[in-house]
């Protein structure tokens, strides 16, 4: 390996797609399968609780799986670890498009996250790696692309995939697109230096996979279940308390922690995970909230809502790819205050959005909130990690992949408890008013729709109550993903600009 700069640049080109290509893969899985779920639900025979164990069998194995990364990096070594990964992914997905019943699906996509789970993190490590470091803007635009451009084109190619093909293609597409990765790195990535000098914290491991592994099944499972309302749920919170307070004190005590304890002195990273958790809250919140909207309530079919989310795709790219031109010319703090700031813009004008308008202001709210969060994940991921010591940056990339999956997941499952908490109070609200005595009611022509005299009339105006309850719902929803951005803009402050590490070692190519 020889210091950045001074080796063929066709080699960092061909590792950086290759890179790319497991990314954009990897990402792309966390929602290509959603769209999909009521056909496996039909071809499995299943009920649609049972078929979303498609989802979270993924997701948990992943958020378990996704701090090893460091560990076993430097143990084994990157690239071992990259072939290993991106070589048990693909066949994982392979499998789950042949999968034959729903026990099948779920043991393959318990494989294919725990393959999937070290992709994102190592790919950012190798990225920083082989870029000098006035570089690492521009090639943290490239990886943040795939990551964020992934979840957001998920439902658009999983939805053209099931309605032209059927559902097994969502994972069959995965084949060619992880066997040019495996060439990829096998050719041109060179592998790292190991190590044997730091044990297996086995304790550690087991206490934080534990909390994490409750955790992601309670915020998965909760709205379901009633919340604290089922044992299985108390349960749940009671390992994730049990657990995560043994592995606090645990590393606190430790020799050798699982988690390295170095990280926490790095203020910018430990900011960075705040942020990138909040991050995971606004994107993912709102990606939950878009598709049964348009579907439920705009009656749009699943693959034009396909489409009307992939301008905010598009959106998102531009945004990363003048942050790229901007990195190292603007103070990185005031891109993401600008990012934060047209993310809450494009929330508040979603907070108005109404049952008789058109696809367009779907379409210009997500521009602007794409082209917001183009100048949150670069300029956040890249002041993170360059105050950190390169040998940390592996297990950091883990655990910052981890904090914005969990983020991702309190996300999804706060926006949806309530948007369900919403409907049930505005209903009450929206009915209470429905009486004999609203003069509204006794005009000729709302009669002839909505007479509360008749049963017909009955039904008809309350499902006229539970659509407008709905909708309120979605803007109390929007509106509250608004205030938790606007919440984290004065974290900023605790961000300072970014310095190499004394001693940094020159990146490798």
């Amino acid at each position: 390996m020889s210091p950045a700069g001074e080796g063929p640049v066709v080699n960092r080109s061909l590792i950086t797609i290759s890179i790319m290509l497991a990314t954009l893969m990897q990402a792309l899985d966390t929602t290509i399968a959603n769209v999909a779920l009521p056909d496996m639900q039909g071809s499995f025979a299943v009920a649609q609780d049972q078929v979303a164990w498609v989802l979270t069998s993924y997701i948990v194995a992943a958020a378990v799986a996704t701090p090893l990364c460091g560990w076993l990096a430097m143990r084994y070594g990157r690239k071992w670890l990259f072939l290993v990964s991106v070589a048990g992914f693909t066949v994982a997905s392979g499998l789950c498009g042949l999968a034959g019943s729903l026990a099948q699906m779920v043991i393959y996509r318990l494989l294919q996250g725990i393959f999937g789970a070290a992709l994102v993190p190592l790919s950012q490590a190798v990225l920083l790696d082989t870029n000098p470091r006035e570089k690492h803007g521009q090639a943290m635009a490239l990886w943040g692309a795939g990551i964020m451009l992934g979840p957001i084109l998920g439902p658009t190619l999983g939805g053209w995939l099931t309605d032209t093909y059927n559902w097994r293609w969502v994972f069959y597409i995965n084949l060619p697109v992880g066997i040019l990765c495996f060439l990829g790195l096998l050719l041109f990535l060179h592998e790292t230096p190991t190590s044997r000098s730091r044990p297996f914290d086995f304790f550690g491991f087991v206490m934080l996979s534990i909390a994490v592994g409750a955790a992601q099944m309670m915020l998965d499972r909760g709205e379901l279940k009633d919340w604290f309302g089922a044992t299985e749920i108390r349960v749940y919170f009671g390992l994730i308390v049990a657990a995560f307070w043994v592995f606090v004190m645990w590393t606190a005590m430790a020799d050798h922690p699982f988690f390295n304890r170095a990280l926490l002195k790095d203020r910018n990273f430990v900011a960075g995970c705040i942020f990138i958790a909040v991050i995971g809250v606004v994107l993912y919140g709102t990606l939950a909230l878009l598709p049964p909207f348009l579907q439920t309530l705009m009656e749009y079919p699943t693959v034009t809502t396909g489409l009307l989310l992939a301008p905010r795709g598009v959106a998102t790219m531009i945004g990363m790819l003048i942050v790229g031109r901007l990195s190292g010319k603007v103070d990185t703090r005031l891109m993401l205050l600008f990012g934060f700031g047209a993310t809450s813009y494009s929330l508040w004008q979603m907070s108005h959005f109404d049952l008789q308008m058109d696809w367009w202001p779907v379409v210009t709210t997500g521009l602007v909130q794409g082209f917001g969060l183009g100048f949150l994940f670069v300029p956040l991921t890249t002041i993170a990690f360059t105050t950190l010591d390169p040998r940390l940056r592996t297990e950091a990339a883990g655990i910052f992949s981890l904090i914005r999956n969990v983020g991702a997941s309190i996300g999804i499952s706060f926006v949806e408890t309530e948007l369900a908490r919403g409907i049930q109070v505005s209903h009450q609200s929206f009915a209470a008013v429905m009486t004999p005595f609203n003069r509204a009611l006794t005009n000729p022509q709302v009669q002839a729709y909505w007479n509360i005299h008749d049963t017909a009339g009955l039904a008809a105006l309350n499902a006229e109550v539970n659509r407008q309850a709905v909708m309120q719902a979605y803007i109390n929803d929007f509106m509250l993903i608004m205030l938790i951005a606007l919440a984290s803009v004065p974290l900023l402050f605790l961000l300072r600009k970014a310095k190499p590490p004394p001693g940094a070692a020159p990146a490798l190519e």
